[in-house]
């Protein structure tokens, strides 16, 4: 099991953020191998259907490089001249071989990992400069990997060209006796050949290659408990954090709360315990709102801003307590409580108009009517 620098065990699979940070790093797996297999299979199949073709244009080229007139040998620009036509020849009969080498050098490391760009990867790094650190990789477990892949590459391709000469051993030896044009030609489909076998070799290697690098790639993002402890508190905050901006979010509540009492229409008590503030807008319709409401230290703040600003305050404690419990800040009343707030809301204005001299005193606040599954008794 893998261990950390600290000298604990890197138990823990890799949390996502983890390993997003190491795509954006590069740290992603490659296989050299299935690389090297995709540029070898593409080379070779690239051999095969354009090798003849492309040997008879080199063929011409060289015919050209050699045949030229004698105006040509007397001017001193034709040299240039003849140089640029075989370049250009040469580059054109080759560019599909190229074109389908290049193709191949891009599909072999995206089908192990994916598309990566990382420009961290590719910024300079003073660390590996350093012969200590080279020392170390010299010896490392990677190296004495790499080492017994580079000597099983060996082995197995040697196995694999001795039988393919021993398998085209006779077309070898027939291409002595055949015309030039024909030799070329069927030399180019012997190396063509040849070269997918020798790449068919590889596949061996690659086949144990792929699963070790994603083994070992995924043993190195392997976390520690207390590594994904520390990720938990940066990515989720912590405690003492969280408690704070929590407790500056519910005085920020209160304090918007208690800026709505002033303009109730009412402020139902316990009387001591619980009291909340009510709105009724007919202008706008729908049900009465609840401004505030709170209990005990809270419930006497709201009494407190109600008495400072004249709001008229009514002792109800079973609504006072059923308001409390069934509705949020800034919600409308439930349905349940619609008779009883209605009445209270009628008796606050018998008694303003008796406060403005414009009626009698009201009565006593009379019972409530209070549906069972709202009631909440102390």
């Amino acid at each position: 099991m893998a261990e950390s620098e600290s000298g604990q065990d890197r138990s823990e699979e890799p949390t996502q953020k983890r390993l997003d940070e190491a795509r954006r790093k590069g740290q992603i797996a490659r296989s050299r191998e299935l690389n090297t297999l995709a540029v070898t299979l593409g080379g070779a199949g690239a051999a095969l259907m354009f090798g003849g073709q492309i040997a008879l244009d080199l063929m011409d080229v060289m015919r050209a490089g050699f045949s030229f007139s004698r105006e040509a040998l007397m001017d001193d620009g034709s040299m240039v001249k003849l140089l640029l036509a075989s370049g250009t020849h040469a580059l054109v009969a080759l560019i599909p071989f190229m074109v389908i080498l290049l193709i191949a050098s891009i599909l072999g490391p995206i089908s192990l990992g994916g598309w990566l760009m990382s420009t961290e990867a590719m910024q300079p790094k003073f660390s590996r400069m350093s012969p200590l650190s080279g020392l170390k990789r010299m010896f490392s477990p990677q190296a004495l990997a790499e080492l017994g892949k580079a000597l099983a590459k060996f082995v197995v391709l040697l196995g694999v060209a001795l039988v393919v000469l021993s398998t085209v051993e006779d077309d070898l030896l027939s291409i002595a006796y055949e015309p030039l044009e024909a030799a070329i030609m069927h030399s180019a489909v012997l190396v063509g050949w040849s070269a997918l076998w020798l790449s068919c070799g590889l596949i061996l290697i690659a086949a144990v290659d792929v699963p070790f690098q994603l083994w070992s790639s995924k043993q190195k993002l392997k976390m520690t408990k207390q590594e994904v402890r520390d990720e938990y508190k940066d990515s989720e905050g912590k405690p003492e954090v969280k408690s704070r901006i929590r407790q500056l979010q519910r005085e920020m509540a209160e304090r918007r709360m208690m800026e709505s009492v002033p303009s109730a229409d009412v402020v139902i008590t316990n009387p001591t315990h619980f009291a909340v503030a009510l709105k009724y807008d007919p202008e706008k319709g729908g049900a009465p709102l609840l401004l505030a409401k709170g209990g005990d230290f809270l419930a006497l703040k709201i009494r407190e801003i109600a008495q400072e600003h004249r709001v008229i305050l009514l002792e109800s404690p079973q609504l006072a307590r059923a308001v409390y419990y069934s509705t949020e800040v800034d919600h409308e009343i439930p349905a349940g409580l619609y008779l009883a707030v209605a009445q209270v809301l009628a008796y606050v204005y018998q008694l303003r108009q008796y406060q403005a001299g414009k009626g009698k005193r009201p009565g006593a606040l009379p019972d409530l009517p209070i549906p069972p599954d709202l009631r909440r008794d102390e």
